[in-house]
């Protein structure tokens, strides 16, 4: 269940509110006007029913479970023709067969004790109204026609909608993860929400993956059955099941590789070389600071990666470094240990770019690439709150104090942010 902040948040309610009064009007004025079409929304309610259904197995962190469901529901938001027919359905039926398709689907998923939330349930149903509300008017009017024919520009004209939509579904996907951050009434304990800048540009960037390929079908598919009918939505629908299928083994594959990443990094701890839990709660901060700089989906992962890794060429020494605190030991000193991690995750097979960032955290930061200045300053952080003598606001006070040549004043702001958000205490062991 989410925190009690993020369930009476403002930004959750109004969404919340939102999709339940869209969800209301299209299921009230479906039942009193009765079905437009019937065929074609069972078809296409059967798609979506299919596509929802396909979330099991879905990967922890996954952007989109169930593409295509939401295909599905993007195709009948911009589906105006069907067979070379005119079609009659309007916006509120297009919200109706979408969520009674989800709701049917759900039963499984619940009886399971999974299925998405009621927060990705209102996103998708506000995402699907505002391409149908942006659609059906103009086409049910006639003037889509008039403007844009029935060539190469109202193909055009249907991957605009689809754009503005995919930003709209990405604005909300921000807002939402936002909510899910510390309200006003705790900001008085020093306690601040994550900026929606850079979850923002999260969802934008998985826009270039699944999300392309969600909109390119729904487009594919509305223009398909206009032309073909509904006989065109089985053919249309079998690559993108077979691209989920794919994703997801890929993404096992992923899973299993970090975890024996993970399991790699432990070896320090079982060792006695470092404390317990040091690498992970580095990993963490790392992530946390570098999607506030701004890193991209794969820089994170070499990042996390090599946060990991970080104090792997500990291994090496005769003598364990007390408390395993690399950053209180002389520059040379902490560089030979950097260049023999470095030389140990080369060995291991791990991606050449994590082995360049664990030889080089210990150089000057001006000679660092940014992962490398996040992990130095990072581990730094950790292992001065370790030693029990500074504390975390004293530990911050060291970084700044060594902005100088250390570390980058950029990377200990951006740490402090982080740190705020969570009453500026380190991450708990474990």
């Amino acid at each position: 269940m989410s925190p009690w902040w993020v369930r009476h948040s403002p930004v959750v309610l109004a969404v919340r509110g939102a999709a339940l009064a869209l969800a209301v009007a299209g299921l009230g004025h479906t039942l009193w006007h009765g079905v437009h079409e019937p065929g074609h929304a069972l078809a296409f309610g059967m798609l979506i029913t299919i596509g929802e259904l396909a979330r099991w197995g879905a990967q922890p962190g996954e952007r989109e479970p169930a593409p295509l469901g939401a295909a599905g529901a993007l195709a009948y938001a911009l589906l105006g023709r069907s067979g070379g027919e005119p079609t009659s359905h309007g916006v509120l039926q297009v919200i109706a067969v979408l969520l009674t398709a989800q709701l049917v689907a759900s039963v499984p998923h619940i009886a399971r004790g999974s299925g998405p939330g009621p927060d990705q349930v209102a996103r998708r149903i506000l995402s699907v109204a505002f391409a149908a509300v942006c659609f059906q008017p103009l086409y049910n009017s006639g003037r889509s026609a008039s403007w844009f024919g029935d060539g190469p520009y109202y193909a055009a004209f249907l991957l605009v909608l689809l754009g503005l939509t995919a930003l709209c579904d990405a604005v909300l996907g921000a807002l939402l993860l936002r909510a899910r951050t510390l309200p006003r009434s705790l900001r008085a304990a020093g306690l601040t929400p994550v900026p929606y800048g850079p979850l923002l540009r999260d969802e934008l960037r998985a826009l270039r993956g699944i999300g392309s390929a969600v909109c390119a079908t729904g487009t594919v598919m509305a223009l398909g059955v206009a032309v073909a009918g509904l006989w065109a939505l089985p053919v249309l629908c079998v690559p993108l099941l077979l691209t989920q299928v794919s994703f997801r083994r890929f993404a096992a594959v992923r899973t299993t590789y970090r975890q024996t990443i993970a399991s790699l990094a432990r070896s320090t701890e079982i060792a006695g070389y470092t404390p317990h839990g040091h690498a992970r709660r580095v990993a963490v901060l790392c992530t946390a600071v570098g999607r506030e700089m701004g890193l991209s989906g794969p820089e994170l992962t070499v990042l996390e990666y090599a946060a990991l890794m970080h104090d792997i060429g500990q291994l090496s020494l005769v003598d364990p470094v007390p408390a395993g605190a690399t950053a209180t030991l002389p520059a040379a000193e902490q560089r030979r240990i950097a260049l023999l991690g470095g030389a140990v995750v080369r060995q291991t097979g791990v991606d050449t770019e994590v082995a360049v960032v664990v030889e080089q955290q210990a150089d000057p930061y001006r000679e660092q690439p940014l992962s490398a200045r996040i992990v130095r300053a990072v581990n730094a952080y950790d292992d001065l709150c370790g030693e029990g003598l500074s504390g975390p606001l004293g530990a911050l006070e060291q970084l700044r104090l060594g902005t100088g040549r250390d570390y980058q004043p950029q990377v200990v702001e951006s740490l402090a942010r982080v740190l705020a958000r969570g009453g500026l205490t380190p991450v708990p062991p474990g």
